[in-house]
């Protein structure tokens, strides 16, 4: 049983005006004797090596280590797993109500915090760890029962469970993966869309759904799925952009580009994300599509030179030469010394009959690299 008056707290936030904050907060409810503090994640699964705590205050937003990574590393300890965590946020985002389901967060508090809220739930959730419902305790034993190798005994406790809360979303997802797990898919499938149905917001049942449907190849029914993850959630770019990959490979055009178009309005400062689904889409002929994609992207970041000559290999592409040649030509302007640019306004102008320009370029080139292949066969056919 945990005293509220006596337990100790671990606090983890990378600001030590917070960490400050929380312990006069403390301090002034009576809550808690020992207090420790940490500035990440890492340190504070470090300090719990050496340490015995009845309750953790977790920043969800950190360097180094955030909540999130905290929480997943937390609940896979055998020997800590079970301590209640309170996260912290300032975050006016949806990523929090993925993480509350997926790790098992007790409560979860918004900054800024106050003494009346800090103290209601600090409360409840040692409230609900000294006395588990019913339907906690049954949990609690199929999950012994499923480290034990017994998935039926398992399953049975979650069906308790389940009888006791059958709208929950987590019990039927757990109980979907358990079925799973004996290669009973049929009946794993229809209780993760039940999950799905009874909480618009269950990312993780969705996402083991998803991957159920691309391993049958329902891709269609799988994209989908991900068009309503990433309404609620940022955690699962990779995976949708890997799905959009297949989709493509598949025949699936119309469903890769909503996909793709989704990740990218929900992303737009992950410039590695970006340029994976542009390079996914040049090898996927999907020109058209990529050509947005690379517009908008330079309106936002004109300097950046190597998505500008990309934007001109894709104009070139599309059949509009004259695009291309105007993207070649401000690389050029920027890159002096870049062969392979010039060789590309070089070709272009020779296309277009335009051989006075196109003599020009061949000789910068030939200036640079008097050996150059490519602009002494051009020059020959000049």
């Amino acid at each position: 049983m945990i005293d509220i008056k006596n337990m100790t707290i671990l606090i983890v936030d990378d600001m030590k005006s917070m960490r400050l904050t929380l312990r006069k907060m403390l301090r002034n409810l009576e809550i808690g004797k020992d207090l420790l503090f940490a500035d990440n994640g890492r340190a504070g699964l470090n300090m719990l090596k050496n340490s015995s705590c009845d309750l953790l205050i977790v920043d969800w937003k950190m360097p180094e280590m955030n909540g999130s990574e905290m929480l997943a590393k937390l609940r896979r300890d055998k020997n800590v797993r079970d301590i209640p965590v309170v996260m912290v946020t300032a975050e006016n985002e949806r990523d929090i109500v993925a993480d509350v389901a997926e790790y098992e967060v007790d409560g979860y508090l918004l900054k800024p915090l106050t003494l009346e809220a800090l103290d209601t739930k600090i409360r409840s959730v040692v409230e609900a760890a000294n006395n588990p419902d019913m339907a906690t305790l049954h949990l609690i034993e199929a999950r012994a029962c499923e480290e034990n190798g017994n998935i039926e005994g398992a399953i049975d406790e979650i069906q308790r469970a389940l009888a006791l809360k059958p709208n929950a979303s987590r019990i039927l997802r757990k109980l979907g993966l358990l079925y799973l797990k004996i290669k009973k898919n049929k009946i794993g499938e229809k209780c993760l869309q039940k999950a799905v149905a009874v909480n618009s917001q269950d990312t993780i049942s969705r996402s083991h759904l998803a991957k159920l449907y691309i391993n049958k190849r329902a891709y269609k029914r799988a994209a989908q799925l991900y068009m309503e993850i990433l309404a609620f959630s940022t955690k699962y770019f990779e995976s949708a952009v890997r799905l959009g990959e297949k989709l493509l490979m598949n025949g699936f055009r119309k469903e890769a580009r909503m996909l793709f178009s989704r990740v990218m309005s929900k992303s737009r400062s992950n410039k590695g994300l970006q340029g994976q689904i542009i390079n996914i889409c040049l090898e996927n002929q999907e020109y058209d599509f990529v050509a947005g994609i690379v517009t908008e992207a330079i309106k936002e970041n004109p300097s950046n030179m190597d998505l500008m000559y990309t934007a001109g290999t894709i104009y070139l592409q599309t059949g509009d030469e004259e695009k291309a040649l105007e993207c070649f030509v401000t690389v050029d302007k920027s890159r002096r010394g870049d062969i392979k640019t010039k060789l590309q306004i070089a070709k272009i102008h020779f296309n277009d009959k335009r051989i006075l320009q196109a003599d020009d370029y061949l000789n910068r080139i030939l200036r640079i690299d008097p050996a150059n292949k490519e602009a002494l066969k051009m020059r020959q056919q000049i």
